[in-house]
């Protein structure tokens, strides 16, 4: 191959759905695509949930509805939710506690966390979309799309994987601590939330590296700051693969 020759030149033709920019990509020899997104950077308490999902080319009729997770209503999610499952070539889901968050940075835990995710697919990628920021370390060629999630499928794919799994997760953490309303507002920074956080303190479940979490801690300070983060280790032992 002529250097001249790489990387292929493809004509963008707009395609059904959110599928303009994997179409492209798939035609010039790129594909499978993955795409990668998370829920729960911006809350203070509960997981970071971190998808990946490699669609088949076909456009099912059945995900048509396919959009950015936040545009979407619950019933709408969980409806798509076994279907993405079902019609995905390859997904996976990482799911990084508080804790983690606190040792390492929530920026770091993202990164990581998309790059086992990828990692942990069946499938491997021809490429791989993430949504609005470059994750270094991928194995394969990838981009990154600003709001990722309202123009390509399998990134509003991904996002909907990390959602719903994260609503599951926080209605489940809401029975197990009960008094801080995480059904309802899934440890966002709602008045709720932080009306009860300063009357009951942070739970378990709280990042402590938060400042409105270290605000109402009454643990000494010294105990507060988390560990020097080593950069090496997500957990994911709460990860799902097809």
């Amino acid at each position: 191959m002529r250097s001249g020759d790489w990387p292929p030149r493809v004509v963008m033709r707009k395609a059904g759905g959110l599928r303009t920019l994997e179409a492209a990509l798939i035609r010039g020899g790129l594909g499978p695509v993955a795409g990668v997104d998370e829920a729960g950077r911006g809350c203070c308490a509960g997981p970071l949930v971190v998808a990946a999902c490699l669609l088949a080319p076909k456009a099912y009729d059945s995900l048509a509805e396919l959009d950015d997770s936040k545009k979407l209503t619950e019933a709408t999610r969980e409806r798509l939710f076994p279907v993405i499952k079902r019609r995905a070539l390859a997904w996976q889901v990482v799911v990084v506690p508080a804790w983690e968050i606190d040792r390492i940075g929530i920026h770091v835990a993202n990164i990581e966390g998309m790059r086992r995710a990828v990692m942990g697919l069946d499938a491997e990628p021809g490429y791989v979309l993430t949504d609005g920021f470059r994750v270094p370390g991928i194995p394969v060629p990838s981009l990154p799309v600003i709001g990722g999630d309202a123009t390509a499928a399998c990134i509003a794919a991904a996002s909907i994987l990390a959602k719903v799994t994260r609503d599951h997760l926080m209605v489940e953490m809401d029975r197990r601590l009960p008094g801080y309303g995480f059904a309802a507002h899934k440890g966002y920074n709602t008045p709720d939330h932080m009306a009860a956080l300063k009357e009951l303190g942070p739970s378990s479940e709280h990042r402590r590296s938060w400042r409105n979490v270290r605000l109402t801690d009454v643990m000494d300070p010294v105990e507060m700051e988390p560990d020097m983060p080593d950069g090496t280790r997500v957990a994911a032992d709460a990860a799902h693969a097809r």
